[in-house]
């Protein structure tokens, strides 16, 4: 102390420290305010427009009028686990008779909508695949960025919805299309809303069996769906140690591979030639009957498996036990959260996970 008191540098040095450590200590707390109110200013942002988005939705509701719900053109994968159960809560929530509802989807999938729409169109009926894949590529550069999703109603969506209009003879509809879903719960995919806002704007259910599927067919059958993306990202290694686990299957069981042999996305199915007890689907599929032929051969299928996403969130809604396979699952953790605790309520099929990569560790695979 005596050395500062004969040291003016020193003591205004130490004083200066002083200022700073109290400024400092003002300044974390003003801080921390500040970071609240930012968040607090986010939160009420993502109250309104989910408010706005649900007066959008009950805007559609009203009248006596016929509602088209779609067209769906993203992936499959929300479509089972979200959009079916989405439809489904708006339908009981503003007392919409089902009567009513044009379901616009492509694939032959009209048994996915049982219940819940009067009508179904396909889109096959009005594209091929080839014209599909291309005006759908289209579309995400346009609305999306490259994306799946479908966050708004674009010049797609509108020459889609003509058509039927034309094709139906309809003149004015309500249109209940995908942008209210994914409008609705991008903040929970993001993880700034809770999964208790999900299931206030959700109905899930088991899904009704289709009919059987007329193909020839063993008595008793795994079905197999594999294809690239994120969850799997293609590549020599996920290629051997799929076909290992394909061939280790069919060992001990007929595995039917559920090989559309057409791409109407950027998802590629992964091929297994050449095992044995292995069988395709390729050939008895038409692009106007494909998803709902694969929903029928996984029905009567004795386990799924799969690719973590697109009919692997279906099959236990159909009763089917199934095995989710993915090798990265960045993506992936929202939807395993929904998906587990939806089939828990429903009384739905087991339904486990794998990750591709712990079979490589142990050495399980060839």
């Amino acid at each position: 102390m005596q050395e500062s008191s004969h040291n003016p540098a020193l003591a205004a040095r130490n004083i200066g420290l002083k200022i700073v450590r109290r400024a400092l200590q003002v300044h974390k707390p003003v801080v921390r305010m500040a970071r609240r109110a930012e968040r607090v200013r986010e939160h009420l942002g993502y109250r309104r427009d989910e408010l706005r988005t649900e007066r959008d939705i009950a805007a559609v509701a009203r009248g006596q009028g016929p509602i088209v719900a779609g067209p769906w053109l993203a992936e499959v994968g929300y479509e089972a686990l979200y959009w079916i159960p989405f439809l489904r809560w708006f339908e009981d929530v503003h007392r919409i008779d089902p009567a009513r509802v044009i379901a616009l989807s492509r694939g032959g999938v009209d048994h996915w909508y049982a219940g819940l729409a009067g009508q179904y169109v396909d889109l096959f009926d009005f594209f091929t695949p080839e014209e599909f894949a291309a005006r759908n590529d289209e579309r995400r550069g346009e609305t999306e960025g490259g994306g799946q999703k479908q966050s708004a109603l674009g010049s797609f969506d509108r020459e889609i919805l003509t058509r039927v209009q034309q094709r139906l003879g309809r003149g004015e509809v309500q249109v209940f299309h995908p942008a209210l879903l994914f409008r609705l719960f991008r903040q929970f995919w993001l993880g700034n809303q809770s999964i208790d806002f999900l299931w206030q704007h959700t109905r899930f259910s088991r899904q009704p069996p289709p009919p059987p599927a007329a193909l020839d067919l063993p008595a008793e059958y795994v079905a197999a769906k594999f294809y690239t993306g994120t969850a799997l990202p293609d590549g020599d290694a996920t290629r051997r140690a799929l076909r290992s686990l394909v061939a280790r299957l069919a060992e001990r069981q007929t595995v039917v591979v559920l090989d559309a042999g057409m791409a109407v996305d950027e998802h590629k199915d992964y091929l297994f030639e050449g095992l044995e007890n292995v069988v395709t689907l390729r050939g008895a599929i038409s692009p106007r009957t494909n998803l709902g032929l694969q929903t029928q051969v996984i029905a009567g299928a004795r386990q799924f498996i799969g690719t973590c996403g697109s009919l692997a969130w279906l099959a236990p809604l159909l009763g089917v036990p199934t095995l989710a396979v993915f090798s990265d699952d960045r993506l992936l953790t929202p939807h395993l959260m929904v998906a587990r605790q939806a089939y828990r309520a429903t009384g739905a099929a087991r339904f486990s996970t794998v990750d591709l990569r712990a079979f490589e560790q142990l050495r399980l695979l060839a």
